[in-house]
């Protein structure tokens, strides 16, 4: 019996260490299937999505580029035809609730050769689904203001903060002084 005895503790082992790989694998089992294969398609697709955006996203940023570029070349064609060069805009936020916003705009630019400052408040308000807005505060300061036609003209567009007439007869005023600008030079 004692000639066996270290046959005996080698099976006592071998026994053991099968009784431990048992208990590992059948753990192991456990593990793979406490992830269902639903589980792991969830997973597979969930990945899918994450690349697809990711392609998207390179693909959208592209698309970004794309309408950037086109806004400049619009830019460039609505600066050449108007004549306007708009060098500076700053924009404070004085007050903002849920339907009503009041901003303090701050421009500065070229037309053709004239330049101007402007300085306004912006106030617009949202009732449902009809946004409107209200210039007040405007301020114009231009280089020909000494013209006393051009400081009446300014006079009266700051009072009732008709922007839009601004533009439009700026632009017109401009292009024409221009002219007589380069008129009087060729005389000279």
């Amino acid at each position: 019996e004692e000639d066996f005895q270290p046959y005996e503790d080698e099976i006592q082992a071998l026994k053991e260490e099968i009784r431990l790989l048992t208990e590992k694998y059948e753990d192991i089992q456990q593990e793979s299937t406490f992830y269902s294969e639903e589980d792991i398609l969830k997973a597979i697709k969930s990945f899918q999505r994450e690349t697809q955006e990711e392609t998207k996203g390179e693909a959208s940023l592209s698309e970004l580029k794309a309408q950037l570029e086109s806004l400049e070349t619009d830019l460039s064609f609505l600066m050449k035809f108007t004549g306007f060069h708009f060098t500076n805009h700053s924009k404070k936020t004085l007050e903002k609730t849920r339907n009503r916003t009041v901003q303090k705009h701050r421009l500065s630019g070229k037309c053709h050769s004239l330049s101007f400052q402007l300085e306004f408040q912006l106030l617009e308000m949202q009732d449902n689904e009809k946004v409107s807005a209200v210039v007040s505060d405007l301020s114009i300061i231009m280089e020909s203001r000494e013209d006393s036609n051009v400081s009446k003209f300014v006079s009266s567009i700051e009072e009732r903060g008709d922007l839009l007439t601004f533009f439009r007869s700026l632009s017109t005023y401009a292009e024409w002084y221009e002219h007589r600008r380069h008129t009087f030079l060729h005389f000279k």
